[in-house]
């Protein structure tokens, strides 16, 4: 097998963000469910530091946080690489016994 590095790797597929980028979290017991729920709970501000997510900040609600990471969010969503439709491969042929199922105790023809 060819192992490729890991730095290639995610270069390549681009998931890694950039340096500098923004990200707000939920504050509170439950950091890992969406920005969608409770709107009004404050929100930490997150910056990459090329290693890990370090804290840069507090936002009042998620509106603030919007607004403090509005620009990177866009950079980070351009960056996603979109299927190219057209270069699916083909179908493949529908599964077909090689030889004729006889059920048992029925007579053959």
């Amino acid at each position: 097998m060819d192992d490729e590095p890991l730095e290639e790797w995610a270069e390549r597929r681009g998931l890694r963000p950039a340096r500098g980028e923004w990200r707000a979290t939920p504050l509170g017991d439950r950091p890992e469910h969406g920005a969608h729920v409770d709107p009004d709970a404050p929100r930490g501000i997150q910056e990459w530091d090329g290693h890990r997510w370090t804290p840069a900040g507090v936002a009042e609600d998620q509106a603030a946080a919007a607004a403090a990471t509005g620009r990177d969010a866009n950079a980070r969503a351009e960056r996603v690489p979109l299927p190219a439709f057209g270069k699916l491969p083909p179908m493949p042929e529908p599964w077909r016994p090689a030889q004729r199922f006889y059920r048992p105790g029925t007579p053959r023809q």
